[in-house]
């Protein structure tokens, strides 16, 4: 009788991987169909691969972060175990109203409108909330 070796399953680590490919294309405007064409597959492959039901080798992987302009390591880039402050930008990229703040940003042409939405943003971030008083 011949063994046939169990299919490869996809992993957590697949899963995280995916789900970081999905928040970069979203980052950088891009849609399923136009990452599945620059890798010259389906744009249902791609939503397999950000999903991560299906593994990404190494060479499509590599792939993958060339068409997106990132290095191969940010996919696989660990959050620090503290606190949030101090989590890495790939992180930021998984959380989905980063991903809404960076996309209606990218869609602002005028560079004065972009300062000045920045610097609403900065200021915001830099207002921190009073003790309430016992």
């Amino acid at each position: 009788m011949i063994a046939h070796p169990a299919p490869k399953l996809a992993t957590d680590a697949d899963r995280t991987i995916g789900s970081r490919i999905a928040a970069l294309r979203v980052a950088q405007g891009l849609s399923q169909a136009a990452l599945g064409t620059a890798l010259g597959v389906s744009f249902q492959q791609v939503q397999k691969y950000e999903k991560g039901r299906n593994r990404i080798g190494a060479g499509r992987l590599q792939a993958i972060a060339d068409v997106l302009k990132v290095p191969v390591e940010t996919f696989f880039t660990r959050p620090p175990a503290s606190g949030r402050a101090d989590l890495g930008a790939t992180t930021f990229l998984e959380d989905p109203q980063v991903m809404e703040l960076v996309s209606a940003f990218v869609s602002i042409t005028d560079t004065t409108t972009r300062a000045g939405v920045l610097a609403i943003v900065k200021a915001t971030a830099g207002l921190r909330p009073k003790p309430e008083r016992a």
